[in-house]
Formats: C-alpha cells, sequence, structure tokens
C-alpha cells in the first residue's frame, strides 16, 4: 500500500479510473463533453488556486522565518515544482473554462456581458482570465529571475520577487470575487 501511495503518478491514475467509474456507474446517460470538461475545469482550478493559496498563506510568510542555510531547499526545488503545476493549472483551468462556456452556448454572451443572464459568469470569467495572464506575463517571469532560474543580479532577483509577490497578492484578491461569480453565476 505504501508503494501505491508514494507513486502520484499512480494514484492520479487510479483516481481517474475510479472518476470514470463513478461517471459512467452512476449516471452513464448524462456523461457528455461539458460534464467531463466542467470536471477537469474543476481539478484544474482547484490545483491553481490551491497553489496560489499555499504560495500567499504558506510559503510567502514562511520564508522570513526559514534560516538562511535552508531556503535553497525551497528556492531551487520545491517552488519551481509548484510553480509548474501554478501555471499550467491556471492554463488548463482557463482552456477548459472556455471550453465549458463554448459547449453551454454562453461564451461571447460571457465574455461580451452582450447577455444579462451572462453577466455574473462572464465577470468571473474575465477575472480567471487576467489572473491568468498576472501567472505567465507577470509572476512567473519574475520568479524566474527571482529564483535564479534565469541569470539576474541580486537587485533584479529581489525586485522580480517583490514583483511577483505583489501580482500573486493581486490574484488571491481577484479570486474571492472570482469565485463569487463562478459559485452563483447559475443562480439567476
Amino acid at each position: 500500500m505504501t508503494k501505491f501511495f508514494a507513486n502520484l503518478h499512480m494514484v492520479l491514475a487510479a483516481g481517474v479510473l475510479l472518476a470514470i467509474v463513478v461517471m459512467f456507474g452512476a449516471h452513464a446517460d448524462m456523461v457528455t463533453a461539458n460534464a467531463v470538461f466542467r470536471w477537469l475545469h474543476l481539478f484544474f482550478g482547484v490545483t491553481w488556486i490551491g497553489l496560489l493559496y499555499y504560495f500567499n498563506f504558506v510559503q510567502i510568510p514562511t520564508m522570513p522565518k526559514i534560516p538562511a542555510e535552508l531556503k535553497p531547499a525551497v528556492g531551487k526545488h520545491i517552488a519551481p515544482a509548484a510553480l509548474f503545476f501554478f501555471r499550467w493549472g491556471a492554463a488548463f483551468t482557463v482552456l477548459t473554462g472556455l471550453i465549458v462556456a463554448h459547449l453551454s452556448g454562453y461564451l461571447v454572451q460571457a465574455l461580451t456581458f452582450s447577455d444579462p443572464n451572462f453577466k455574473l459568469i462572464g465577470i468571473g470569467m474575465w477575472l480567471a482570465l487576467i489572473m491568468a495572464f498576472n501567472v505567465w506575463f507577470v509572476i512567473w517571469p519574475a520568479q524566474k529571475r527571482a529564483l535564479g532560474i534565469v541569470e539576474a543580479d541580486d537587485a533584479t532577483k529581489a525586485a522580480a520577487a517583490t514583483r511577483a509577490m505583489i501580482f500573486s497578492r493581486t490574484n488571491t484578491l481577484l479570486s474571492l470575487a472570482m469565485f463569487y461569480c463562478m459559485v452563483n453565476a447559475n443562480n439567476g
């Protein structure tokens, strides 16, 4: 049992298999592309926002308390791995969300606010798009400098770390309204 749970890929494969069994066993007649993409959207969203909250609630506040000799373990190993899943979670959350909106027939109406019925989900979608932009075009490039993944002097690293933190906190701020929109969009 320990060998199984020690292997993340095996656990994920078993989780996907279990989800498929539940999907087709519980209500096979209701399994549609939309249902599958909604499920994927939730999975990737939990991955993305879970890591956003890990960075903001745990890593950023804890780093000043970590002894200097231990900080390279976070900066060279933990943070880069977490940032990989963070940025790809953001990309796949947005992609699957746009697919769900398209399959559901409200993509254009939501993004253009042209139909009052889709205004709230549209606001949530735009907030998520802004957040994903921040991840890929502000936070990730800044983190690459701050963590020394790309060459940078100490002043550049410090400025990049501050920039990454500010935009990560911006995403935390935006996520609260985004969640409200996503959860309540269908409550008309």
